[in-house]
């Protein structure tokens, strides 16, 4: 057994049984994502003081709520529309909150350039969610994509415990608004595929009808 499939086998151990004991609590799930949400906005706050490193360690133990909220509804057989509408939503105020601290950071020292910088990352972070909702309205899915939610935060934790927060914030404008695009463009493939189709049955059906 390698090592990091021991340490990944431990780590899923230690969360069913987080899981196990928050279900035998009965509480609620939706009371988890809104912890997840307050733990990372105090994460906010580091960040905004330019305490990075102790931002990094808040955000791993907010990501601790995002990674059993949906576990515990599960076990819990509480799993409804609603909760899942209701961590998405909150999902998107936990990465504005972290990047609305480090606009305040930079702001505080000076540093125009970053604080663009870091509004360019934060539409990235927000469109990314939007196109994927808006293309499901007319298209089946719409995961395409390099930079979800789960490699923004983890690049977030890196960049904040070892304060190389500039490059992550490159890195999420740049490859943030890629994914973007490639969702645009995987959407109108998508539409125009499935309207061809429609097109198509109709005419099939069309032709059926005259020859009958």
């Amino acid at each position: 057994m390698t090592y990091t499939r021991a340490i990944g086998l431990a780590s899923n151990k230690v969360i069913r049984l987080i899981v196990r004991g928050l279900a035998l609590s009965k509480i609620n799930p939706n009371v988890l994502t809104f912890l997840g949400l307050v733990i990372n906005m105090a994460a906010a706050t580091y960040l905004a003081f330019g305490h990075f490193r102790t931002a990094g360690f808040v955000i791993i133990f907010a990501g601790l709520f995002d990674m059993v909220d949906g576990r515990v509804a599960r076990a819990t057989k509480k799993v409804t529309a609603f909760g899942g509408f209701f961590d998405s939503v909150l999902d998107r105020y936990s990465d504005i909150a972290l990047l609305v601290g480090l606009l305040v950071y930079y702001g505080t020292i000076n540093r125009p350039s970053y604080v663009v910088l870091t509004a360019i990352a934060m539409a990235a972070s927000v469109m990314i969610s939007y196109t994927r909702s808006r293309a499901e309205n007319i298209i089946p899915t719409c995961k395409v994509g390099f930079l979800e939610r789960p490699e923004r935060v983890v690049l977030f934790i890196l960049g904040a415990l070892f304060d190389r927060m500039a490059p992550v914030l490159w890195i999420i404008a740049v490859l943030g608004n890629l994914t973007v695009i490639h969702r645009m463009i995987f959407t109108y493939q998508e539409a125009k595929r499935l309207e061809d189709a429609q097109l198509h049955a109709r005419a099939v059906a069309a032709s059926s009808s005259r020859s009958m």
